[in-house]
């Protein structure tokens, strides 16, 4: 997993297994780190330089739990998108591809052709 691009996934914790990421993102080949949103800034601070930044709001938030993502969103793009790192924010699994594709799509490393 140390050859491939690594895309941090925050979410509120709650996982559901329907809704994970990890497995279109090894499809796209990449690697996935999920953490909590309490965790994500000493997550990233441990990640060099992730492919994208995955902000997965629950489906059913409130606008309290749509405001802290919505910030933490803002506060990672004014430091991350300078530097070509894509924040995007979903609040679903087939959203969240689509976007990432669209974000990342000539830049998949997905490991050399034997």
């Amino acid at each position: 997993m140390n050859g491939l691009q690594k895309v941090l996934v925050v979410d509120n914790g709650e996982r559901e297994p329907d809704s994970a990421l990890s497995a279109e993102l090894a499809e796209m080949g990449y690697a996935s780190v999920t953490a909590p949103f309490e965790a994500a800034d000493d997550v990233l601070a441990m990640m060099p330089s992730p492919a994208a930044v995955v902000l997965q709001m629950p489906r059913h938030a409130n606008w309290s739990e749509r405001r802290r993502f919505l910030e933490l969103a803002h506060r990672l793009r004014s430091t991350l998108s300078p530097g070509g790192i894509p924040v995007l924010i979903t609040g679903g699994v087939s959203g969240a591809l689509t976007m990432l594709q669209n974000e990342l799509g000539a830049q998949a490393v997905a490991g050399p052709d034997l």
